[in-house]
């Protein structure tokens, strides 16, 4: 049996913040906003795997309402997702993604990224796929508001 999920977030930017995505710091002039380190890729990419999997969203398992995860670092969020595929007999096949930003330049960025994800899926990085575009300065993103990024993950069973 194979299963896919699909996966969508988005983060208004902040100043003051560290920009973290796919576990990786990137030097920009603002991070995001969130109750965890606002880390919008590997929250559409752990969306994606709990939807292959069939369960409730990243909100159902990490709710912004719990204090005791404030701060958390969105990589823990995908070493759960894993755990949860683990737990059901289902191994993670792959992932793939696309961030959506004006800002910064995400490519340089990549193969870090596919590092860190991979590590927190227990995969291995040629698993992972990070790409990146613009919006073409349309809505938010284009307005350079915020950053979306949206995923989808193959499951199946071990």
């Amino acid at each position: 049996m194979v299963r896919t999920g699909i996966g969508y977030d988005v983060h208004p930017f902040e100043v003051g913040r560290p920009l973290v995505l796919g576990g990786v710091t990137i030097p920009h002039s603002r991070g995001l906003k969130g109750h965890s380190d606002a880390d919008v890729l590997s929250h559409a990419i752990a969306d994606a795997v709990l939807g292959a999997l069939g369960e409730p969203d990243i909100g159902y398992w990490f709710p912004p309402s719990d204090p005791t995860i404030k701060g958390i670092c969105s990589l823990k969020i995908l070493e759960k997702c894993a755990q949860i595929a683990a737990d059901k007999g289902m191994r993670i096949e792959n992932v793939d993604s696309s961030i959506i930003a004006e800002a910064p330049k995400v490519n340089p960025h990549a193969a870090a990224m596919k590092q860190h994800i991979a590590s927190a899926l227990g995969i291995q990085p040629d698993q992972v796929g990070v790409k990146a575009t613009t919006n073409e300065r349309l809505g938010f993103v284009g307005r350079e508001e915020g950053i979306a990024a949206m995923a989808v993950a193959c499951v199946s069973r071990k």
